[in-house]
Parts: C-alpha cells; sequence; structure tokens
C-alpha cells in the first residue's frame, strides 16, 4: 500500500482532526475493529470530534469483513461492524497515528519494526490495577462468549485511555 492509496480520511489529518488513533491485531477482523467502534462510540459520548480512529492487522487481507460473531458482539452492544473491511498495517498508516495501540506483544514488534517504535503501546498499558498490560486474548474461531471477553477486555482498555487522555485532547 503506498500513500497514495491510504483511504482519503486517513490521508492527513481530517479537517478539525488534532489526534489520531490506530488499533492493531493480526486480521483486523476482531479486536482491533471492536476497539475501533467502542473508540468512537466512546469518542461521539465525549464530544471529542477533533480524534479519528482507524484499525488494521499484521497479518490482514486488504477488504474482509468483521467476523461474524464480532458483528453480532458489537451489535449487542449497539455497535456495528457491517461496514468493516480489514486492512493491512503499513509504515503509511503508522505515520498517520499518533498512538498506536495494539492487541499484544506480537502486534507491537510489528509496529516498531515499520518505524513506529516511539508511538506504540499495549493497549491495556493504560488500564490500572488488574489488566494492566496484559495482551487481549484473540478470539478468533472461538465462541460468542471469547468475543464477550475481548470486547470487555477492550472496552475497559480503551475507556482507561481516553481518561488518562483527557487532560490533553478535551476541547
Amino acid at each position: 500500500m503506498s500513500g497514495s492509496d491510504i483511504p482519503p480520511r486517513l490521508s492527513g489529518r481530517a479537517e478539525g482532526t488534532t489526534y489520531n488513533l490506530l488499533f492493531v491485531c493480526s486480521g483486523n477482523t476482531c479486536r482491533s475493529p471492536m476497539a475501533e467502534a467502542i473508540t468512537r462510540s466512546l469518542l461521539r459520548e465525549r464530544g471529542w470530534k477533533h480524534v479519528d480512529v482507524a484499525s488494521a492487522g499484521t497479518g490482514a487481507v486488504t477488504g474482509s469483513s468483521a467476523s461474524p460473531e464480532a458483528v453480532v458482539v458489537a451489535r449487542e452492544r449497539g455497535l456495528e461492524l457491517d461496514g468493516h473491511t480489514s486492512q493491512p498495517l503499513t509504515p503509511e498508516l503508522i505515520g498517520w497515528a499518533d498512538l498506536v495501540l495494539v492487541m499484544g506483544p506480537s502486534h507491537m514488534y510489528a509496529v516498531r519494526e515499520l518505524g513506529g517504535a516511539e508511538k506504540v503501546s499495549l493497549v491495556t498499558a493504560f488500564v490500572d490495577g488488574d489488566g494492566h498490560a496484559e495482551p487481549v486474548a484473540d478470539p478468533f474461531g472461538g465462541d460468542e462468549e471469547l468475543y464477550r471477553e475481548a470486547f470487555a477486555q477492550i472496552e475497559e482498555a480503551v475507556a482507561s485511555l481516553l481518561e488518562r487522555l483527557e487532560p490533553i485532547l478535551a476541547p
């Protein structure tokens, strides 16, 4: 993917956007799309229109849909993943992002290899107490209950992340 292949909304700062978050997992069909949807919802609740969100996968195939289980679990929480299409992690996406949030150590390594060492963190690094810096288990191939567990862990992590970012990002 070249810089010209980045979706127009990711080719720079969208009008009024001042901060860009990128969530990364393996296939960009369950964990990172759920994180993206959760974050968009929480940003709307906070009225933070100046923050943009995207997701990608270290082994993603371009254009795959979100996994059916992720769609069901997100829908249970009032979020939609029906329109999600996967995209591979690229240096251009890392360049676009101000902060790259990964689900596990292998994703962190991939981001570092693509030049994003100074901006990558486990998504759970912002959680205080239990769950701090714990990888988010990959539910792919599992039942909906595994997806619910991953969703809950990601939701807690994203809420903690936004609380930590509030002093610098609150409008």
